[in-house]
């Protein structure tokens, strides 16, 4: 079942007389419960792709429907509800709060999503139950990315927006990352969408999009998607 579909999305931004074409008729489905790379290089228009997804911006032309909900002609206290209500982020910093512990990091959730999953079962999810009551400083790289993964899902999204979500990691780590994700795809069908340069990634994706230069070129399901441990990193 479709639960993304961008259809002839366009976002162009202006400066003075310059004009940059960012996404030019972009057109794709996504279906619930997938692991879906978007491959492409600097500049590509990924991060402006997974904007518009995420609802922290909004297509000049074209719609993006989302669960069945065009969000592209959503307002602005409109699409704060769509982010807190649909989506969850992952970024390649964990945007952790220092000064609170593990839980009380995840707990926050629970003020902007009336769905929240409770926090301490997405912790153990993650590998972390442990260290509930430690702070970002006391934790490696990969433990902090794990609580924002927890974080994000403990919204109870229907869609995980991951940017760069390994590129601060080492390889060994981001294959336990990737691992989360792929088992929060499978076992609680959530939309996984993972923007990245990193070839070896879309090797483990149900769906390859490739874009480049503001364009779709290409779209690929893997019917037999390689398990993280396969790929040679």
């Amino acid at each position: 079942m479709a639960i993304v579909e961008f259809k002839d999305v366009t976002r162009i931004y202006t400066s003075g007389d310059h004009e940059l074409r960012a996404l030019d008729g972009i057109n794709f489905t996504l279906d619930e419960g997938k692991f879906v790379v978007i491959l492409g290089p600097s500049g590509a228009g990924k991060s402006t792709l997974l904007n518009m997804l995420g609802g922290l911006d909004s297509p000049t032309s074209g719609t993006i429907t989302v669960n069945g909900k065009d969000i592209s002609t959503l307002n602005n206290n409109e699409l704060a509800d769509y982010r807190a209500s649909t989506v969850g982020f992952v970024f390649q910093f964990y945007n952790l709060i220092p000064t609170l512990t593990v839980y009380e990091n995840v707990t926050l959730v629970k003020d902007i999503s009336k769905d929240a999953i409770d926090p301490k079962k997405m912790i153990a999810e993650v590998g972390l139950a442990d260290h509930l009551h430690n702070f970002p400083s006391e934790l490696s790289g990969g433990e902090q990315q794990r609580v924002s993964i927890a974080r994000a899902l403990a919204k109870n999204p229907k869609i995980l927006l991951c940017d760069e979500p390994t590129g601060a990691l080492d390889s060994e780590t981001g294959v336990l990352v990737l691992k989360l994700l792929l088992s929060m795809a499978k076992n609680y069908g959530k939309t996984i969408v993972v923007v990245t340069h990193n070839q070896n990634i879309a090797k483990m994706a149900d769906v390859v999009i490739r874009v480049k230069n503001g364009k779709i070129k290409s779209y690929e399901e893997q019917p037999t998607p390689m398990s993280a441990d396969e790929v040679e990193w």
